[in-house]
């Protein structure tokens, strides 16, 4: 940026690094840019969707006081003001994969605006350099013309400010700034150096022309409210937590100065005593009382016309005092980041345990032969104890509710719904505490198949593991250190579990007793075989079954290395970063071509012969998709050749995927409605799985194609030699398929960080921005991992003609649970370290990650339990 950079280093400009608080998400960052205050991570999930913004503000303030605004560019800044701008032309922030017409529909109205005399303030977010970083990442090759071509405007809308200026006029002020920073891989959300910082540069007349490049100084993000709020004249926003950027006012009077800076230190300081009990303790509190009492003094000598150089000599350690005070209590307050609404989180946590209690205290009529929950809801209305509850509830909630002196969210709801959920939830309990202990849930759930009934109950060494495991991953997530690199504790409890299921291999295979007698004889022996296989074909077995644990060892090694993800490491370079490179397109290509064969080769052994050809095509298709974005080759292609969105191509697979989809679901309805057919069941199952299987495909990225093919390959050795031969059970095999569903969350490169989800699969054959495929496709894409091991789970129980007929009912109440228990505790413990210093930037955002996973799981144990269940299981 050439002009951008003449006039940092010779023009009337200050520059800066701003520091943007996580999380750095566009929604996030203009509510901080125009109230000064932090927002939370709720507003990640009103991004998508932003409602109005009530609180106070600058644009607020500025319509107020008769200000004219005029704005274009991304429609956020539309819903957040309502009816604030004079003129506006929004432009959608979500359709990533334009980069071009959101941008040109900004421009487009320049030349005509920057004519006119009738508007205050001009307001422009461009997106396009923003959507290159999420489609390509920060070293695409298109960022480069894309920072020129803001240059250029840039240097068009100076040019007609400076031709506005004439004598006795109002300066101009020319802001430049940025909402959040990129990641490596492109995106943004979390709080890693690339993602927080910004670039702010002020250029305007009143500012000491340069005479050589400066190094910019470091501010807050929220420091520009304050600063703009007092150089237009406003008041400074309640909420605002930041001070005025000190280099704004030095070519100002040193009366000016001080007089800005008071009204910034009064502003904080009542901010201080709303939000602190013990303000007064605070030491920015007391400094800004000092500086005030001084203040005075000073005020007192200079209207009796003093001018010595004591005078000036202490307007300057007045100003020091101000900016001293005014950092201290702008870190006071940003260290708080907001109030808690401790009622309503408590309120939650029981809510949320009251539940996890009846799930657990369910457990032995879930694992029983029949696997049905007897909840009779109506009898528990009779029942003295529960009226007797709800009537102590109620006089609780509306002693709070009436004594609260802070808004409560609780509080809001209407009372027929909060009395509707609490009579529920209790009702539930009423029923279940007398049926069972929570010990014997736990000795039905991991009671070991291979104990005879005669024999003494005990745990497997598998079962010591997977219980371990389980509670010792849920116990790391009270440390932060676990919650950022979580990934390492999954990659070593997979690795530990194929090295147990490698010894149960090896123990069967080679010292598996024979009858009745002690006497050990290896399975070589063919005088010994029962089974109707030949020799040779029993050998096959036996090797294949020895090698499948150290094969999904080599597999998960290698896919460690495709993508890093966590904090420390995820600057390293990795192979994904090498094959997206243009140097290694063919390479990329080959790749992915084999890839998607072996998904063909792995998926379309249990559809029908209609699916099949679907498949084929639509892998077909998922490959020219690729080729026409860019990210791959087709032979006869060169690598010069224009990309485009590839609407048609995958608008092309959509057709195949709902095909696909169609035929299972059809399957699967005829057994469940004209005929109790398990072999049609199953083979919906498998078909649906099929076009899951095609979607995902399509959404992941081209370098990520292997996680998807290492996954299948994994899935079918496991089932084939592994759970089948070695008689698991369903809640054994329901923990092996939710560990490999976690690791392969991270193989695709995801992590606890807002940053590494990719919202440009979100617009895979999309033109435009529709809200719901769009969320849909993006979560999909992200829980790919454990939802195709959760979908497989389902399609394996239910294929199994020598297991129970209520296995799949068994799998999806241990998913369930195996998912309610980390989340239920992981509430716990962010409640109880919400004054943690990683609060906002560690724990929230895995918060959200835990949140969506639980929904995610909780749709698909719904739908597949649906699927199951001939008769309801609830009784009323």
């Amino acid at each position: 940026m050439p002009y951008t950079r003449h006039v940092i280093e010779r023009g009337s400009s200050l520059s800066y690094v701003a520091k943007a608080r996580p999380p750095t998400v566009t929604m996030p960052r203009i509510k901080a840019l125009t109230t000064g205050s932090i927002p939370g991570f709720i507003d990640v999930v009103m991004n998508l969707n932003s409602p109005a913004l009530l609180e106070d503000n600058l644009i607020w303030q500025a319509k107020t006081a008769g200000k004219k605004i005029i704005f274009y560019g991304d429609d956020t800044w539309v819903r957040l003001f309502p009816k604030h701008f004079m003129e506006h032309d929004g432009t959608t922030s979500f359709f990533v994969s334009d980069y071009t017409e959101v941008d040109n529909n900004v421009t487009r109205h320049l030349d005509s605006t920057l004519k006119r005399d009738d508007w205050d303030v001009l307001i422009l977010h461009y997106l396009g350099l923003d959507h290159i970083g999420h489609i390509s990442g920060p070293h695409s090759s298109l960022i480069q013309p894309k920072l020129l071509e803001m240059d250029d405007i840039l240097k068009k809308i100076h040019g007609a400010l400076v031709s506005k200026e004439a004598d006795g006029s109002l300066p101009y002020l020319l802001v430049l700034c940025g909402d959040h920073g990129m990641s490596e891989t492109g995106s943004h959300g979390g709080s890693s150096e690339p993602e927080i910082n910004t670039p702010l540069v002020l250029i305007s007349p009143i500012f000491k022309r340069k005479a050589e490049m400066e190094k910019p100084g470091v501010v807050e993000q929220v420091d520009l409210t304050p600063t703009l709020a007092l150089g237009l004249g406003l008041p400074i926003s309640q909420n605002s937590v930041g001070h005025v950027i000190p280099g704004v006012l030095e070519e100002s009077s040193l009366r000016e100065q001080l007089r800005f800076l008071h009204l910034n230190g009064h502003q904080l300081s009542c901010l201080l005593k709303d939000s602190t009990p013990e303000y007064e303790k605070e030491t920015g509190f007391e400094q800004f009382r000092v500086a005030e009492k001084a203040h005075g003094s000073w005020m007192k000598l200079y209207l009796e016309g003093n001018t010595s150089e004591v005078l000036t000599n202490m307007g300057k350690k007045v100003l020091k005092q101000y900016l001293e005070a005014l950092a201290a209590m702008s870190s006071a307050l940003s260290k708080q980041l907001g109030k808690y609404d401790m009622y309503s989180m408590i309120a939650g946590m029981v809510f949320v345990f009251q539940l996890l209690l009846v799930l657990l205290l369910a457990m032995p009529e879930a694992l029983s032969g029949s696997a049905s929950v007897d909840l009779p809801v109506l009898s528990s209305l009779l029942s003295l104890p529960f009226y007797l509850l709800c009537l102590f509830l109620a006089s609780v909630h509306v002693l709070v509710c009436t004594s609260a002196e802070s808004s409560c969210y609780f509080c809001s709801l209407s009372w027929g719904l909060v009395f509707a959920a609490v009579m529920f939830v209790f009702k539930l309990l009423n029923r279940l505490l007398g049926k069972a202990s929570i010990l014997t849930c736990f000795l039905l759930f991991f009671q070991s198949p291979q104990i005879s009934s005669g024999s003494e109950w005990m745990l497997s060494e598998l079962d010591v593991l997977l219980l371990a495991g389980t509670v010792g991953h849920t116990l790391s997530l009270a440390a932060s250190s676990f919650v950022e690199e979580e990934h390492q504790t999954w990659y070593f409890l997979l690795n530990t579990l194929c090295l147990t299921v490698f010894q149960d291999v090896c123990r069967k295979y080679f010292r598996e007793q024979r009858g009745s007698g002690d006497e050990e004889e290896p399975i070589l022996s063919k005088k010994s075989q029962t089974f109707s296989h030949s020799g040779s074909d029993i050998y096959s077995e036996k090797w294949l079954a020895l090698a499948t644990p150290p094969f999904t060892l080599l597999c998960c090694r290698l896919l460690r290395s495709l993508n890093q993800t966590g904090v420390q490491w995820a600057h390293l370079p990795d192979v994904g970063h090498w094959l997206n490179s243009s140097e290694h397109k063919v390479i990329l290509s080959l790749l992915s071509a084999f890839c998607l064969g072996l998904i063909y080769l792995l998926v379309q052994r249990r559809c029908s012969w209609v699916s099949k050809v679907a498949l084929a095509f639509g892998l077909v298709g998922v490959y020219s998709y690729r080729a026409a974005v860019g990210n791959v080759l087709f032979p006869w292609q060169h690598s010069s050749r224009t990309t485009s969105k590839g609407t048609v191509e995958a608008r092309f697979v959509y057709v195949f995927i709902l095909g696909i989809l169609f035929s299972g679901t059809k399957d699967l309805l005829r057994s469940q409605i004209i005929t109790a057919d398990s072999k049609l069941k199953s083979k919906g199952l498998w078909e649906i799985y099929s076009g899951l299987v095609l979607l995902v495909s399509l959404l992941f990225r081209a370098h990520n194609l292997p996680v998807l093919c290492c996954c299948l390959l994994i899935q079918t050795l496991m089932a084939q030699f592994i759970w089948k031969k070695l008689h698991y059970d369903a809640a054994q095999t329901t923990i092996m398929h939710y560990w490999f569903g976690q690791a392969f969350f991270y193989f695709q490169g995801n992590s606890n960080n807002i940053a590494t989800v990719d919202i440009s699969v979100g617009f895979v054959g999309l033109e435009s921005y529709v809200e719901a495929p769009a969320v849909f496709l993006t979560a999909l894409s992200t829980y790919a991992g454990p939802l195709l091991w959760a979908c497989h789970l389902v399609c394996y129980l239910s294929s199994e003609r020598d297991r129970s007929p209520v296995a799949v009912g068994h799998g999806c109440y241990c998913l369930a649970l195996l998912r309610s228990v980390p989340a239920a505790a992981y509430i716990v413990l962010v409640t109880v370290l919400r004054y943690h210093l990683f609060i906002w930037s560690v724990f929230s955002p895995k918060l959200l990650y835990e949140s969506m996973h639980l929904l995610l799981s909780a749709g698909v144990c719904l739908f597949f339990i649906t699927m199951e269940q001939t008769q309801p299981n609830l009784t009323f």
